[in-house]
């Protein structure tokens, strides 16, 4: 599997917003939006923001989804032929594969810092889908999903600890999450309103059936 290997703080500046890939670094004051005007994106030249095109749009908003969910392009196309496929809204459907992706669960449900932590988490065994383990980071959930961790002390003291540092997280209402044990329960799929980055799906849609 393809993955972005440079710095994280690049795709933020280059989309102008912060798109949460450090995890709680990017609600601090090292945030390199926040540290930099939001006007400048990355590169030595100080190249400034101009008027985008209508393409140009486009692309900024695909670019966006996949950067907020860590995808490169063929990932991103896969899900999107898949989307096409089934019945209802494209965009929203596209959207709803996204949450489903189990590293975004493990992330919602506060069990990892950032995605690409949850992904180092599932791919080093960790987790377990059902009490079988799972070490496949793109796995798509479903309605009744057990989500656990490996009978180990390791496992269970990395996920206890990032759940006590951030003691005010609240799941989503199609996560059910057990702290004590922890555990959780996929008891619903997610909805549009369950995406929590700013996104015109529809602009996503219309540049990728080109």
């Amino acid at each position: 599997m393809g993955l972005y290997i440079g710095p994280s703080c690049r795709l933020c500046r280059r989309e102008g917003m912060k798109l949460f890939l450090k995890g709680i670094k990017c609600e601090t004051a090292k945030c390199q939006v926040e540290r930099r005007q939001r006007s400048l994106a990355p590169g030595m030249h100080r190249w400034q923001r101009s008027r985008a095109s209508e393409y140009g749009v486009r692309l900024r908003e695909k670019q966006k989804v996949k950067r907020y969910y860590g995808l490169l392009e063929r990932q991103f196309m896969k899900y999107f032929r898949k989307a096409e496929r089934l019945k209802g809204n494209t965009g929203e459907n596209l959207l709803q594969l996204l949450e489903s992706r189990l590293d975004n669960v493990v992330y919602k449900l506060n069990f990892a810092p950032s995605r690409k932590a949850a992904r180092q988490l599932i791919c080093h065994g960790h987790v377990c889908i059902n009490g079988r383990k799972n070490d496949v980071s793109d796995y798509i959930v479903k309605i009744g999903d057990k989500i656990t961790l490996k009978g180990s002390e390791k496992s269970t003291k990395k996920v206890k600890h990032q759940l006590e540092s951030n003691p005010n997280f609240t799941t989503q209402g199609w996560l059910q999450l057990d702290r004590e044990k922890p555990e959780a329960i996929i008891v619903a799929l997610p909805g549009r309103a369950d995406v929590q980055i700013p996104v015109e799906e529809q602009l996503v849609v219309e540049l990728c059936s080109r």
